[in-house]
């Protein structure tokens, strides 16, 4: 089925900028649509109208994960062991900030209700985002979940060609490898990219997931505009 999705971008403007922008319009955009900051759906209840939680992917794992310690997370041999723990079953190539981002989603991303960005994915799973200035190992991305979906993606974007082409090498690699959702080698965007890229920020918001906390609706076909047809019964 198609989905709707805003996708805007934002010239001399870094990820903490779209965070802000994102919490302002989202605020606005529920108490403008029901009259108060408050959500329900489905029998919780979610609030807009205090501050949305930040936390580091790393930092969110540990929170949510008290057995977890942080030595645990920060070597890939010990990491691994940990994943298949808890039943996950990284590819054969991951490298560590691809198991850390497992072990999130498998423990963490459920449990994110109220509106929550989780910063600082790892650069190995952020082939477009700018590495962080302080810790090269992650980036300058968020994702928004609310009730245990994620609703945006944001980034301050890559614009050094000589990183990117290298991390499209390292996607190729991946690809090879068995990662179905690596990415491809895209020499027109290198291309362009050595032409220059201001600092600029990028974002992508999921109407229809949005849409059906707004509608308290149970299931993303009630909102799609255009969902899967059946063929007619005769």
């Amino acid at each position: 089925p198609e989905f709707t999705m805003l996708e805007f971008y934002w010239a001399y403007a870094d990820y903490n900028d779209l965070m802000d922008l994102t919490e302002e319009l989202l605020r606005g955009l529920v108490q403008a649509t029901l009259g108060t900051t408050q959500v329900s759906y489905q029998g919780q209840s979610f609030e807009f109208g205090a501050p949305f939680q930040r936390l580091s992917l790393f930092d969110s794992i540990l929170h949510y994960n008290p057995d977890i310690t942080a030595a645990q997370l920060s070597d890939l041999t010990q990491a691994r062991a940990l994943a298949e723990q808890l039943g996950i079953k990284p590819n054969a190539g991951a490298g560590l900030g691809q198991v850390q981002t497992d072990i999130f989603e498998h423990t963490v991303e459920h449990r994110l209700l109220n509106p929550t960005f989780i910063t600082q994915y790892p650069t190995e799973v952020s082939p477009l985002s700018r590495r962080n200035d302080d810790n090269p190992d992650v980036t300058d991305r968020f994702e928004l979940f609310i009730g245990g979906r994620e609703i945006a993606n944001g980034f301050s974007e890559l614009n050094d060609p000589d990183d990117q082409a290298e991390r499209f090498r390292e996607q190729v690699a991946a690809k090879d490898a068995g990662d179905e959702e690596a990415m491809h080698f895209d020499a027109d965007y290198i291309r362009a990219l050595e032409y220059g890229l201001p600092p600029t920020a990028g974002e992508g918001i999921g109407i229809d997931r949005l849409v059906m906390l707004l509608t308290d609706s149970a299931s993303i076909r009630d909102v799609i505009l255009f969902p899967h047809l059946r063929p007619e019964s005769v």
